[in-house]
């Protein structure tokens, strides 16, 4: 099992220069994950006052809730609070749980794929290899997405199947941490990160459906929550994975193009992609630097020869018209 290629902060950087990468002040992953809150609840308002503004207030809510993925993801590398106790606190209640996650089955997850990104044991392999795909097959990927179709396979039928597959393959004597373990089957990323939460999933919703009714407007929550969650989160969730990892020449034995960066707008931040996402290509070249530090180490590679080789697209409609190239591979259905 070959681990991915990888760099030493040494190997760019001097120990002055470096330092300021990995500061973690205490307040910001906190901040961070109240800022998420705040900017789902002030478009939930906009929504429920102006109710014209409810398509655009279901986009910045569906991008909210990748951003509460994003911050799972974060505390999953332990980046949400020095206090291991209260980064998972975070991570897995605030963040995780309410979009239907769970923060300790995603950890060994996804520390296993940056421990062999792009090589054959990588759990998010699949994510990137179909690619390219042919335009026909990535529209109709995006339709499955803004149509509920996707929603519905996570969110139903795959827990569904997971209990069944579970029940079919486990033995009373086994331990609980065999019964969650990943397989190869192609749908297994869905299933670690919506599947094993449903319970704390349902409860905390129901929450949310008690407390918009308590606002006098039961009917946000499935206009303004379970809407977004069912329809723009996923395909925005589709447009950061093919951004990551696909269509990326050497990924699997170059450290510097192991992912991709793409150059967010203004635009792009508020629709598709919060919380400094875009820079995937530093987080892996150096993974336990915070996000918000992410921005500064692009720039800081990137004026160093090595930077020169890593990929870096010029936003996400670029990054559409690489994965949707026409190939011999692409007219494949989906």
């Amino acid at each position: 099992m070959p681990a991915a290629p990888r760099v030493s902060p040494s190997d760019l950087f001097s120990p002055q220069d470096w330092a300021p990468f990995q500061s973690r002040p205490g307040w910001i992953g906190p901040a961070l994950v109240a800022h998420c809150w705040a900017v789902i609840a002030l478009a939930v308002v906009a929504g429920v006052i102006w109710p014209i503004l409810i398509p655009v207030c279901v986009m910045i809510v569906g991008t909210r809730q990748l951003g509460l993925a994003i911050l799972m993801h974060e505390a999953a590398h332990g980046g949400l609070s020095k206090d291991a106790r209260l980064n998972d606190l975070l991570g897995h209640w605030l963040c995780a749980v309410p979009v239907g996650a769970s923060l300790a089955a995603y950890r060994p997850y996804h520390l296993k794929h940056h421990r062999f990104a792009q090589q054959p044991e990588d759990p998010d392999l699949m994510l990137s290899a179909p690619f390219p795909v042919s335009p026909a097959s990535l529209r109709r990927k995006m339709i499955r997405d803004l149509t509920g179709q996707t929603f519905f396979k996570q969110r139903i039928l795959l827990p569904l199947a997971m209990r069944g597959r579970a029940g079919a393959t486990v033995s009373p004597g086994s331990s609980s941490a065999t019964r969650g373990s990943p397989t190869q089957d192609t749908h297994d990323y869905e299933a670690v990160v919506t599947g094993r939460s449903v319970l704390p999933f349902l409860l905390v919703n129901l929450g949310l459906l008690i407390l918009c009714a308590a606002a006098g407007a039961w009917w946000a929550f499935f206009a303004l929550w379970l809407l977004p969650m069912a329809t723009w989160f996923p395909l925005v969730t589709r447009l950061r994975n093919i951004a990551e990892h696909a269509c990326v020449e050497g990924s699997a034995t170059d450290p510097f193009r192991a992912a991709r960066t793409t150059r967010a707008r203004w635009w792009e931040r508020a629709f598709i992609a919060p919380y400094w996402v875009n820079f995937h290509a530093e987080h892996h070249l150096f993974m336990h630097v915070p996000c918000w530090n992410l921005p500064r180490l692009h720039r800081a590679v990137r004026a160093r020869p090595q930077g020169a080789g890593m990929e870096v697209a010029n936003g996400y409609l670029t990054v559409l018209r690489q994965a949707s190239r026409a190939s011999a591979r692409s007219q494949t259905t989906a």
